[in-house]
């Protein structure tokens, strides 16, 4: 099969926008992953050992403010972003806004989504990725790629993204636009449903991909932006009704094993655990216990 141009599927997958209405007094909610961000596709850009970390650092920081700025025009007032990559401390916050305020670090009841309260209009994914069990994407996982297989809610596989959305939910705030490769776009698409897609990178496989250049992937965010705060009224919460069932799949024997000592954990197989929670963040905090706590863990 002909393969087309990139600049011609980047195309296809952007809708040409008319002009739209500001709303006053917004508040939005940003959480910024960075295996998503254009261009990042090994580890060299990833956490501060990389060689190309430092660069993408900025980059990263530069996708959020173009998210940040787009909002504005359509009216936002007040936002909310969360660093919700490796150690949470990616984003440079001497080239964020002033105005604004940042979650950083870990660990966090809500993880990802610290701080989504009933009080947010909206919810923004910048620079995510799809989940460990999808054959498509660029760093493809979810959660944790050295040690999960599988995270499924009510029996269905998650990613990171509908994870999120879902303790979204749980406060009526709906998830209006993501940015990443082309699969998280797609897989989004199919388990949350509709909303923005900013497509910065068309996945190769997990360690490659064909990408746009970053001051495109700014423009193209904005646009994405601007587009989701326009017909804000078109999206819906994505709520998880509990009690939620929770399924965890490791990698190794042990942690399901040690994990199933507790007495409100079954362990489904050898490499599985339940968990029921009454509600989303129930089940934030428990995936944030199981991730997060080592016996050696200081201070």
């Amino acid at each position: 099969m002909k393969r087309i141009h990139l600049w011609a599927f980047f195309a296809a997958l952007t809708v040409v926008a008319t002009p739209i209405a500001a709303q006053e007094g917004l508040k939005v909610y940003i959480s910024a992953d960075m295996e998503g961000v254009v261009g990042a596709v090994t580890s060299d850009q990833l956490g501060p050992t990389g060689f190309e970390y430092q660069t993408f650092r900025r980059i990263m920081t530069k996708e959020v403010n173009a998210a940040i700025a787009a909002a504005r025009e359509m009216g936002a007032t007040e936002i909310l972003v969360s660093d919700s990559h490796g150690n949470g401390e990616n984003l440079l916050i001497e080239e964020l806004p002033q105005d604004i305020e940042l979650i950083r670090s870990w660990p966090r009841p809500l993880m990802m989504m610290e701080g989504i309260d009933a009080s947010f209009d909206a919810a923004i994914f910048i620079g995510y990725h799809s989940s460990t069990t999808n054959t498509r994407g660029v760093r493809a996982h979810t959660i944790s790629s050295g040690n999960l297989t599988s995270v499924k809610l009510n029996g269905m596989p998650m990613m990171e993204a509908s994870i999120n959305a879902a303790i979204a939910g749980d406060f009526g705030v709906p998830v209006i636009m993501i940015s990443g490769d082309d699969a998280v776009v797609e897989e989004a698409h199919q388990i949350i449903g509709d909303m923005e897609g900013a497509v910065v990178k068309e996945s190769l496989g997990f360690h490659s991909a064909r990408t746009i250049m970053p001051e495109a992937a700014y423009d193209l965010i904005g646009e994405k932006v601007r587009a989701a705060l326009g017909r804000l009224d078109d999206f819906t919460p994505y709520v998880m009704d509990g009690p939620v069932s929770l399924d965890i799949s490791f990698k190794n024997y042990m942690p399901a094993e040690l994990m199933a000592y507790l007495p409100n954990v079954e362990r489904v197989d050898s490499h599985t655990i339940r968990f029921i929670g009454v509600d989303m963040t129930e089940i934030s905090k428990f995936i944030e216990f199981t991730t997060s706590y080592g016996v050696g863990i200081t201070p």
